[in-house]
């Protein structure tokens, strides 16, 4: 069972006839005087659930006391899936705690994630129990779930004003003046070539500060994306060697898995 916050938010995966259901367990704050709210991900059809699908109305949970083993209403509920496997319903898109926690307004909408956090491996009956939430830690796991919410977004600073394009890369231009000083010391007959003459209008558009700041520009531009392409075929190898170092973590992690899932089937089979 991991532990997704203590004393407060445990999760219990199983598999039966190749569905996987997540239990979540919440705790109120003044469990066991209050009773635990069980849900279950994705929904499910069983007779021990609402008609959601969502939350557990067995008995044994609507009945709940501070005299009560958690531990073992969480083992008779698993053994009741699997006499009477559930049949999946209609999904949605997350936990319904992350949404909404009825009965539980101290929990926020989407639990924050601390990221020194370790997700336990807990048993159920060392995780509740009727009195006290004891816990035996073991291999951090990784948790069930992915919520990004707590990475920082992108926030534009004002000191940049340039508009992005649809590449992600903005340039401002340099300002353009109205009028430039630097026409009104020529003569007539020196306009009249620039009007009449192409190569003499480029020669003194090529004078001008703005476009030389373009020029300069794009040049520097130019060799940071060299230098940043330099970098990049150094890296190509290391991101290769973590790229197959990742697939052959998956592979095992499926192994791991089935291992798990035949084993767990075979326990209830013994039990």
């Amino acid at each position: 069972i991991a532990e997704i916050q203590k004393d407060v938010e445990y999760r219990l995966p199983f598999t039966v006839n190749n569905l996987t259901i997540n239990i979540n367990i919440l705790l109120p704050p003044q469990f066991p005087q209050e009773k635990p709210v069980i849900s279950v991900y994705p929904p499910i059809r069983h007779h021990l659930m609402d008609n959601q699908g969502l939350y557990v109305t067995s008995p044994l949970v609507s009945n709940f006391t501070m005299h009560s083993d958690l531990g073992k209403i969480i083992q008779s509920l698993l053994d009741e899936f699997w006499k009477n496997p559930p049949v999946l319903a209609p999904t949605s898109t997350a936990f319904p705690y992350l949404y909404s926690n009825p009965g539980f307004p101290f929990l926020p909408p989407y639990p924050p994630q601390e990221a020194n956090r370790n997700i336990a491996s807990l048993s159920v009956a060392d995780t509740v129990s009727s009195s006290t939430t004891s816990y035996t830690a073991a291999k951090p796991v990784a948790p069930s779930f992915g919520i990004l919410s707590s990475l920082p977004l992108p926030v534009p600073t004002t000191e940049s004003s340039a508009p992005i394009n649809q590449n992600g890369f903005g340039y401002k231009m340099p300002d353009i003046p109205d009028a430039f000083p630097e026409l009104s010391e020529l003569s007539v007959s020196q306009l009249t070539d620039m009007n009449e003459q192409e190569d003499v209008l480029l020669e003194q558009f090529l004078t001008l500060p703005q476009l030389k700041q373009i020029i300069t520009d794009k040049e520097d531009l130019v060799k940071s994306i060299e230098d940043l392409a330099r970098k990049n075929l150094l890296l190509e190898h290391s991101l290769e060697t973590k790229r197959q170092t990742v697939l052959d973590k998956y592979e095992l992690l499926i192994q791991m898995k089935s291992t798990f899932e035949k084993k767990m089937q075979r326990q209830h089979e013994l039990s």
